[in-house]
């Protein structure tokens, strides 16, 4: 009797189990098919009011004289042994110094950390990279090179190839992810943890499940799962909805801070209109659900968290929420005004918090090779 109820009660939890993974993938895949219809119908009225425009875009083919401004770095390439994958990044500051690692966000390259380059050279050995698949590093085909196991790899690769064994990890929006996701497997090898409006993975799941209103506002997490379509949508009208992801009023740079201007706007058409580039960035999403949820969710470094009060796409209550992953110091800032590209909107407020930061606790201590 008693093992014909364990049997049963195993066999129920199997189903359960079953029912709430067709569940998830229902949802997943029905959403995706909403926000497809709806760029259809975009698509749709691009086309009745601007027939000859709408499939009209343009390679960038010289690179704005901003890409080449020296005091931003030295621009170096690498070439993972065990990837086969070649890595370009921008790099400051004395060799030797305690090393400064950026991640950059979607739809960004290394310029987004441009402020923080010439800030921080004086103390660091700065390096902002270029993720696999975006600016002039490698863009591996299959969607499945870009799994999270590969991209906190990549990391780890970076960090060791520099002559490093642990470094102080800063990210942005999928640079957070990423930096998030190398503190948990990583620990010996991240000194201070810098995430900049994204919250922890785990939060992210467990809050977008429950609040409609974050799905919504993460609509393009579906979207993004089809193939080729949104790499069409993102190119009408010469990058369209790129321009105005960064310069709108609801979306962009410089709604009470700095403005992005002609020069750096053309800095990122000129890395995302090149052959391959919009599908490398957009893979990142293509394997997001199959990734989640996580089996390791702790975080054991120092974390600082800093928050764009008005991110259109991230709602705030993730940012504290955080904290119950964090086994360590937690620092949370919410900075008033700011739009979810915090660093390049509010770059003297950031940079100020990140001192801060970096001098409490272990101090310098903590920055050793």
């Amino acid at each position: 009797m008693a093992r014909t109820l364990h049997n049963l009660v195993f066999f129920l939890i199997r189903v359960a189990v079953k029912i709430r993974l067709l569940g998830y993938w229902s949802l997943i895949y029905g959403y995706c098919a909403v926000c497809t219809a709806v760029a259809l119908l975009k698509l749709w009225w691009n086309i009745v009011l601007r027939p000859t425009a709408t499939f009209q875009w343009g390679l960038r083919d010289t690179p704005p004289a901003c890409l080449n401004d020296t005091s931003l770095g030295t621009h170096c390439y690498v070439r993972i042994k065990e990837s086969g994958l070649r890595f370009h990044y921008v790099a400051a500051g004395e060799r030797g110094k305690p090393l400064m690692l950026f991640l950059h966000g979607f739809p960004e390259f290394w310029f987004s950390w441009r402020y923080q380059l010439r800030e921080f050279k004086s103390e660091f050995r700065v390096v902002a990279i270029d993720m696999r698949g975006y600016g002039e590093s490698d863009l591996p085909l299959s969607t499945e090179s870009y799994g999270f196991d590969y991209l906190v790899t990549d990391v780890k690769d970076i960090v060791e190839y520099l002559g490093y064994n642990r470094c102080c990890l800063v990210g942005h929006d999928w640079g957070g992810t990423i930096a998030w996701l190398f503190a948990i497997h990583y620990p010996e090898m991240v000194t201070k943890l810098i995430v900049l409006n994204c919250p922890h993975p785990s939060v992210f799941t467990d809050y977008a499940l429950r609040h409609p209103s974050q799905l919504l506002k993460s609509s393009h997490f579906f979207f993004f799962q089809l193939p080729r379509f949104p790499e069409l949508m993102l190119s009408i009208n010469d990058f369209k909805a790129l321009k105005a992801l960064f310069t709108s009023r609801s979306t962009g740079i410089g709604r009470k801070g700095r403005l992005l201007t002609a020069e750096d706007l053309e800095a990122y058409l000129y890395a995302l209109s090149q052959p391959g580039a919009l599908t490398g960035a957009l893979n990142y999403y293509r394997n997001v659900f199959s990734s989640l949820p996580l089996s390791h969710k702790h975080v054991r470094s120092p974390v600082l968290l800093l928050w764009g009060e008005r991110d259109a796409f991230l709602e705030q209550e993730m940012a504290e929420a955080c904290r119950l992953y964090i086994r360590n110091h937690f620092r949370l800032n919410i900075i008033s005004g700011a739009s979810h590209w915090l660093q390049q909107d509010q770059p003297d407020i950031v940079n100020t918090l990140i001192w801060t930061f970096l001098k409490e606790g272990e101090g310098r201590k903590g920055y050793r090779n």
